[in-house]
């Protein structure tokens, strides 16, 4: 028979990273009554955990400009929260870019997230428009120009599905940190081993600002497959297996994505990252349990777990 444990001996052992943690959570603008209910619902449901700020997405072609502004705004206006719009290049020349960003400034928005974008329809070839900022780094230099923003842009940990090769990615990268961007976010991933690899690169290419890992729950293994595989992102062989006939079993495969990324983000905790990045789909649930076990939680601002929301200057 096995001896019992001692009763000193922790069943599951708790989470203790190095420092304190800081969350960020990434939400889309929605399209239908319903889908605003449902964002404002995981609005509410998450911003007792003071995130240090919350982006707002930017639709391909530039489809939801003025959605993700009235989202951006409302934000603002009516919670705590210190909001990012996301900027993209597609489908609007640079005085158009250029206006809407000032817009944001004018709002009291500080932070911008700068992307290339996709183009209108998928599956085509992103084409810059005629007379817009061709790429990522031309906006991060026009923003520059614009106003003094925080920016933030992507990182791609396996590479950007269009990049040559890893090296030229990570040039990119690197002109765009040069041009101005404070800090990048990178497309989620699932191999932590892909990840460190990627900061050992970016460190010896003197990166030094802050890669923050863009961490998305699973909520549906065959929908994140489809974004995977969009965006160049790579499946591990062991994730599959895990979420196998769970399909009509909505309870259980939380639990298991729920696990997955808590044990991904406990490893990268373990090698000292203490800020992350959600992707939370507006859907609450799974983001506020794994941000439990991470040991954020609901706390006054101010306090160890609340990071400070100042709404307007530089975070």
């Amino acid at each position: 028979m096995t001896a019992p444990l001692p009763p000193s001996a922790p069943l599951i052992e708790p989470f203790q990273p190095a420092g304190p943690l800081s969350v960020s959570f990434e939400f889309f603008p929605p399209k239908t009554e319903a889908m605003q209910e449902q964002l404002w619902a995981c609005i509410r449901r998450l911003e007792p955990l003071h995130p240090s700020f919350v982006s707002v997405t930017y639709g391909a072609g530039g489809s939801t400009r003025e959605r993700t502004h009235e989202t951006v705004a409302r934000i603002r206006e009516e919670t705590t929260l210190t909001p990012a719009a996301h900027l993209t290049c597609v489908a609007a020349t640079q005085g158009e870019v250029d206006a809407v960003a000032r817009a944001y400034w004018d709002a009291g928005v500080r932070h911008i997230v700068a992307l290339r974008g996709d183009p209108p329809e998928a599956g085509t070839r992103y084409q810059p428009h005629p007379g817009g900022y061709p790429f990522a780094l031309d906006l991060v230099k026009g923003l520059r120009k614009v106003a003094d923003f925080e920016i933030s842009v992507a990182a791609y940990p396996e590479g950007h599905p269009e990049a040559t090769s890893l090296d030229a990615d990570l040039d990119n990268l690197k002109r765009k940190i040069d041009a101005g961007a404070t800090r990048a976010i990178t497309q989620f991933f699932f191999d932590v081993d892909a990840y460190r690899r990627f900061m050992d690169r970016v460190r010896a290419a003197g990166i030094t600002v802050p890669v923050i890992p863009g961490i998305l729950p699973v909520a549906s293994f065959s929908t994140v497959t489809r974004f995977a595989a969009a965006c160049g992102a790579s499946i591990p062989a062991w994730m599959g297996p895990l979420f196998e006939g769970l399909d009509d079993e909505p309870e259980t495969r939380k639990l298991v994505a729920a696990t997955v990324a808590m044990e991904q983000c406990r490893a990268l905790a373990a090698d000292g990252i203490h800020n992350f990045h959600f992707y939370t789909l507006n859907r609450p649930d799974l983001v506020h349990a794994i941000c439990h076990v991470l040991g954020v939680r609901a706390s006054a601002p101010g306090t160890p777990n609340a990071a400070p929301a100042d709404k307007g200057e530089r975070s």
